[in-house]
């Protein structure tokens, strides 16, 4: 495919709106939801979709300390003049890129990005960090981890780094494109794709990005949040036999999360960062 037919592909695929799933009880329960919860915002909302940013986990086993910046694609762009962003705590550090970006850098972590951020917006991770990517059409979000380049198209996925210089990438909403050092070859994933990398060999399949709940007891949500968020949930007892019928995205936000159960309850809610315990009311 040549460059301006990937070009083109880009476009395509950003201006696209998420097919919406099929199983229509799924998308009522958002729906409802969206209307009680966001009364005054017209945004659409699709079974646990989020686009008002996008989310990334990289995860960058870096082996060695030849590679850390020294034959980086960031080279030309970051080196005049760079911020450079280091975790040295043994807890999460949040940072707040220029264009708004959020940033959770895992401990012993490090981001490199330029000080034109705004219309240059690349960046390089060592160790692993978490996104949340503000949209922007004119200047896709790019990362880069070992010899792969993902650029980010207003979506969410993870990275991680393998030994040997391997990658993999799972997209679960929106589009990216993926480069290869030294290889003209391109890669567009649609969501549900996985795009690995290793021993110098890429390729494309595809994984399962949900998590269905079908007439199930609310303690089992609960059970999935306390395995995948280390958040213990804590209901009142006349809720524990009430059941519940949704589809979550895997790298949804846990605020977003547990603001649909508080709404679809009628509960107040509590989080407790510290303690990293939700308690509803």
């Amino acid at each position: 495919m040549d460059d301006k037919r990937i070009e083109e592909e880009l476009k395509k695929v950003w201006g696209e709106i998420p097919v919406s799933h099929s199983d229509d009880t799924k998308e009522a329960s958002w729906e409802k939801f969206q209307s009680e919860a966001f009364p005054s915002k017209k945004r659409k909302f699709k079974a646990w979709r989020y686009y008002a940013s996008a989310a990334a986990i990289l995860i960058c086993g870096l082996i060695g300390t030849g590679i850390y910046f020294k034959s980086s694609p960031l080279q030309d762009t970051i080196y005049v003049a760079s911020n450079v962003v280091e975790n040295t705590t043994s807890k999460v550090k949040t940072v707040l890129l220029p264009d708004n970006s959020r940033v959770e850098l895992s401990p012993y972590s490090k981001i490199v990005y330029a000080n034109n951020f705004e219309s240059n917006r690349k960046i390089k991770v060592d160790g692993e960090a978490y996104f949340k990517v503000q949209k922007d059409k004119k200047h896709p979000f790019q990362v880069f981890c070992n010899e792969t380049t993902t650029t980010v198209l207003g979506t969410s996925f993870t990275v991680t780094g393998q030994e040997k210089s391997g990658v993999i990438v799972q997209l679960y909403e929106g589009s990216v494109q993926m480069n290869v050092k030294d290889q003209t070859q391109k890669w567009i994933l649609k969501p549900g794709e996985k795009f690995t990398y290793g021993n110098k060999i890429a390729s494309v399949i595809g994984f399962n990005r949900f998590t269905d709940f079908d007439n199930e007891k609310l303690t089992a949500v609960s059970a999935y949040i306390e395995a995948n968020y280390g958040y213990k949930m804590i209901i009142p007892q006349e809720y524990s036999n009430q059941r519940i019928t949704v589809r979550i995205n895997k790298k949804e936000d846990l605020k977003t999360i547990v603001q649909l159960l508080s709404e679809m309850y009628n509960l107040n809610f509590e989080i407790n960062d510290e303690l990293k315990q939700i308690t509803f009311r």
